[in-house]
């Protein structure tokens, strides 16, 4: 059988699968339950921990840290020399919103080759990613 292509876990995505008031829960439901390998950067946990502090309370941002910590997913690193590219990427598309995250995200799937990223972010569409939305 042929191995499923690593995905890039966006921000929107772990959101929505976490979330179940979430328009796309069903959606991410289905995918994380059969999922590919998985790939995402250390400032997506950090958003998505944000998120949930903001939007609920610590306890439910706390539980998303332990939703990560049992994920089968590869959590990368984000250092000086990651900024640097992610920063590239944002001056490279200037015309979008990009946050740090979204440009990481950006540069890690450039160097892996990566294909796939699960997000809600339809803006990430315009830098030619494809979507899983």
């Amino acid at each position: 059988m042929a191995r499923k292509t690593e995905a890039y876990v966006d921000t929107s995505a772990l959101i929505a699968f976490r979330d179940r008031s979430d328009t796309f829960h069903p959606l991410f439901r289905r995918l994380f339950s059969d999922p590919p390998p998985l790939a995402t950067s250390a400032l997506v946990v950090a958003e998505g921990h944000g998120w949930f502090l903001r939007r609920y309370d610590s306890i439910r941002a706390i539980q998303f840290l332990n939703f990560i910590a049992v994920l089968p997913m590869e959590v990368l690193p984000f250092d000086g020399a990651e900024l640097l590219k992610a920063a590239k990427l944002i001056k490279k598309f200037s015309d979008q919103t990009l946050t740090l995250a979204d440009a990481h995200g950006l540069a890690v799937m450039q160097d892996r080759r990566n294909q796939v990223c699960w997000s809600t972010d339809r803006h990430l569409q315009l830098t030619g990613v494809p979507l899983v939305i």
